[in-house]
């Protein structure tokens, strides 16, 4: 399994759809749920979403916008509708039934969009565990992703046939946002360059991209450099060189780093016991994973878990 796709693997849409609202300016509406992330296609029309530390973005239509929670945030018609009368949405996807509701916002509605309205598609997306963290460290408070009108019309059409469709619709929708999502990231983590995670850039690379896939893939193995530059088909010297030149820390160092971040998510999400996580991100007894999970994160994996409770 590639990075991206391990970190992904923890987050979803289910149930935490609101399909096609159609608005009317004024109106504000408020994302309530604290989700890891929330997407918002915008199909027609447009508007300025309001992050709780200020920041203000403009979307329009084409415009594909992924915010990284936890915080509350609201999209409104412009700014200075909140300060003025207009109609209040507030989302709870996250409720006790797994439904988005919301006044005239619950589940799937589709009608006609008059002159001037804005049309959207918006998801939450669901948690489990711990392992999708290192993806939202590596992403910015708000980004946006622009697509052509075809993209939007394939995107309005397949949400149409959910809402029509009754039998599944909520389980097409969830997996339309989630292809959704991983089509978003991956544009943004493309266009973004140097500033793309490491773990991100080394996958475009064709001499780091095998040995990536292979750790990530094995990671119980006993990877060392050499062994990485064995899957890559380069010496020992040239594989360190530029791993470290594109990745911005030495092999060992990323796999030891990796590693950790998955331990912190099995001690926290599995009853695992420490000798079975041992094996499993690569050490060969639980006394030297110990030690190792200790220097790098400051606590025992037993106290760790502790706390994580």
């Amino acid at each position: 399994m590639d990075p991206l796709s391990c970190l992904l693997s923890g987050i979803r849409a289910e149930g935490s759809v609101v399909s096609h609202a159609v608005l009317t300016a004024p109106w504000s509406i408020t994302f309530a749920d604290a989700a890891p992330l929330t997407m918002v296609s915008v199909l027609r029309g447009g508007g300025t979403l309001l992050l709780s530390d200020g920041t203000e973005r403009a979307i329009g239509a084409g415009d594909t916008a992924i915010v990284r929670g936890p915080a509350r945030f609201r999209l409104t018609d412009e700014p200075a509708t909140v300060h003025r009368p207009h109609t209040a949405y507030e989302i709870h996807c996250f409720t006790a039934d797994a439904a988005c509701t919301g006044e005239e916002l619950d589940g799937i509605h589709w009608g006609t969009c008059p002159d001037g309205a804005t049309a959207l598609i918006v998801g939450a997306y669901r948690a489990s565990g711990h392992r999708h963290e290192r993806l939202l460290r590596a992403l910015p408070p708000v980004l946006v992703i622009s697509e052509d009108a075809e993209v939007c019309a394939w995107l309005e059409n397949a949400a149409a046939d959910a809402a029509r469709l009754s039998a599944g619709s909520q389980a097409l929708m969830d997996r339309l946002l989630d292809w959704a999502l991983v089509c978003t990231l991956r544009t943004w983590f493309d266009r973004a360059g140097a500033d793309a995670p490491g773990w991100y850039r080394g996958l475009a690379d064709p001499v780091l991209a095998p040995a990536l896939h292979a750790f990530h893939g094995r990671p119980a193995e006993s990877w060392t450099v050499a062994s990485l530059a064995a899957q890559a088909g380069v010496s020992r010297a040239l594989f360190a060189r530029r791993f470290t030149e594109l990745m911005g820390r030495p092999p060992l160092t990323y796999l030891t780093e990796c590693r950790m971040d998955d331990a912190e998510a099995l001690l926290a999400d599995t009853d695992l016991s420490i000798a079975q996580i041992a094996k499993t991100v690569g050490y060969a007894d639980a006394f030297g994973f110990s030690a190792a999970f200790k220097r790098h994160k400051g606590l025992s994996p037993s106290t760790f878990r502790t706390t994580a409770a």
